[in-house]
């Protein structure tokens, strides 16, 4: 056997052959990959993995091979490549019949869908998180939760907030904390606490890894490029975290959405949190508000700052953003 890295993006043939061994075990090709490995016997590749930054995924093995544990030097050149960067912890994304193997070698269930398993390894981790939002838990009797890019903060964003506090005596609104936007993690975060600055019953915090995050809904960042199949498999498990993960540390009874007529991948995010929910948390959509008969969308707003248009980003966003990125 011949263990190798796989350029997926260079070679159509390994990259066949990387796809009809996940098919066959029944995972997605999941594209969004930056380091991978194949194990051949002799021309046929019976064993891969990938990483992306600091999550495993895509692991599969040839049913039809089953003299030997094949996952052993896939994990080991996996964890060795991973040692060899700055993360201080590791994810897992792999179907349940593997899951014991991981936990044998020090993770921990995150959670769990009928197709996946979110596992972790290292710090900081779930326990911290929640640890981080039972800190800053509100005392109330109909809690609400938003999670937002806020790319930039507009007054989309700020519709929903104030269509929640209609309901809600608290709303928590996560931010996502993942750097994969124009405008950084900080940023982002810095403008909905200065929009939200003097409600008292809105709670700003960060999503970590946790939710609308690379370990639990990548797909959500590729936009227009994802896979609508991969998403929906991530969102379910996205919206499951948040239902038993997070819910019950801040007893959140309700979840606010805004309704989606520009992104497909962010639909299929809500359709999963309402089947997800169902009974158990309440969900709301909430109308996009609208400005000239178009929804109110960050990427407006971004498109309008690229061109300088400044009266055009003035409708769109609060006082507080437009100070904010004249100021950026």
């Amino acid at each position: 056997m011949q263990l190798k890295r796989l350029w997926l993006t260079i070679n159509p043939t390994a990259k066949q052959q990387w796809q009809a061994l996940l098919t066959q075990a029944g995972l997605m090709a999941d594209d969004q990959v930056d380091y991978t490995v194949g194990l051949y016997e002799h021309e046929q590749l019976i064993g891969t993995g990938s990483l992306y930054q600091n999550i495993i995924k895509c692991v599969a093995i040839d049913e039809t091979v089953t003299h030997q544990n094949l996952l052993a030097p896939l994990i080991k050149a996996l964890l060795d490549r991973l040692a060899e960067t700055p993360y201080d912890n590791a994810f897992v994304y792999t179907k349940p019949c593997t899951a014991p193997y991981f936990e044998a070698l020090g993770f921990k269930a995150v959670v769990a869908t009928k197709q996946i398993v979110l596992l972790e390894r290292g710090y900081p981790d779930l326990n911290a998180y929640q640890l981080l939002l039972d800190q800053h838990k509100v005392t109330s009797t109909n809690a609400g939760a938003i999670v937002m890019n806020a790319n930039p903060f507009t007054n989309g964003h700020l519709h929903l907030i104030k269509t929640a506090l209609k309901t809600c005596d608290v709303v928590y609104v996560f931010v996502v904390s993942e750097d994969r936007s124009q405008f950084d993690t900080q940023a982002r975060l810095t403008m909905v606490q200065q929009a939200v600055a003097a409600e008292l019953r809105v709670i700003v915090l960060p999503t970590n890894h946790y939710l609308v995050a690379n370990a639990t809904f990548p797909a959500y960042f590729l936009k227009d490029h994802a896979d609508l199949a991969v998403a929906k498999q991530q969102a379910q498990l996205d919206a499951t975290l948040f239902l038993r993960k997070i819910s019950p540390i801040l007893d959140i009874h309700h979840r606010f959405v805004g309704e989606e007529p520009l992104s497909p991948v962010t639909q299929v995010y809500n359709e999963q949190l309402a089947k997800v929910l169902t009974g158990q948390v309440a969900l709301t959509v909430v109308p996009r508000l609208q400005y000239h008969g178009q929804p109110v969308s960050a990427t407006a707003v971004r498109a309008a700052i690229a061109v300088n248009e400044w009266s055009t980003v003035d409708q769109l966003v609060p006082p507080t953003t437009r100070q904010f990125l004249k100021g950026s």
